[in-house]
């Protein structure tokens, strides 16, 4: 199982919020690329970006962040925030980006995420299925849908779609535990998806418990920079693997 740690940028600026919520932000380093290259030295190799300020503004603001921490760094980066437009898109992995994750656009306008998966292959494309009480949410949150989570999940698996980052945002930046049982029943319901559990992390016990239940990996925030993670037990489970 891959251990994929995040870094959230608002002002250029390595942060966390709790639910996704802008004014519950925490600065956690002023330096993205800093805390890149700590990561490649404790032996992670991906890394999932996200352009909160895209998120809002519904186009890529901190297209140089991404730029500095591939060039500076050989992560496999997955990137996701604000990427609307086939340009926008294009841009990202022209920037070093090895995926793109497309939560938003995925919900509201499929024909353009379609046409993204058909242009780039579904090796770069992730599908972003953020939900809450099992409904898909979308524009970094702020906004609710009627999208069941596992018609969303059956259209896109249907569509080619295989690696998928869910997000149970009630458990998101809480440092109460993942959503194992969601996890479980998505596995049973598509078996072959490449699932990656996000939102709740908080020991390495539960990284443990979400390798067992089969997930492709698991994205890591708070959990590293409030230190119920150190990097070095990532090392450990990583070799332990």
């Amino acid at each position: 199982m891959h251990i994929i740690p995040a870094i959230d940028i608002i002002d250029g600026q390595c942060v966390r919020l709790e639910k996704g919520d802008y004014n519950a932000k925490k600065v956690y380093q002023t330096d993205p690329v800093a805390v890149a290259r700590q990561f490649e030295e404790a032996g992670i190799q991906r890394l999932h970006l996200v352009d909160l300020d895209g998120a809002k503004a519904k186009t890529v603001v901190n297209l140089k962040v991404l730029e500095a921490i591939t060039s500076d760094t050989d992560l496999h980066v997955d990137f996701g925030g604000g990427v609307k437009k086939m340009e926008d898109l294009d841009s990202v992995l022209s920037a070093g980006a090895k995926q793109v994750t497309g939560g938003s656009i995925a919900a509201k306008d499929r024909p353009q995420f379609l046409s993204w998966i058909k242009r780039h292959g579904n090796e770069r494309i992730i599908l972003g299925a953020d939900a809450l009480d099992r409904k898909i949410m979308v524009s970094g949150w702020q906004e609710s849908t009627s999208l069941d989570l596992f018609e969303f999940l059956r259209f896109y698996l249907n569509n080619s779609i295989q690696y998928v980052i869910c997000t149970d945002i009630s458990k998101d930046g809480m440092m109460q535990g993942p959503a194992f049982d969601l996890y479980t029943e998505i596995l049973k319901e598509f078996p072959g998806i490449k699932l990656i559990a996000s939102g709740g992390v908080t020991t390495v016990n539960d990284l443990q418990k979400l390798r067992n239940l089969g997930l492709y990996g698991a994205i890591v925030g708070k959990a590293i920079y409030e230190g119920s993670i150190a990097l070095k037990d990532i090392e450990r489970f990583h070799h332990a693997n």
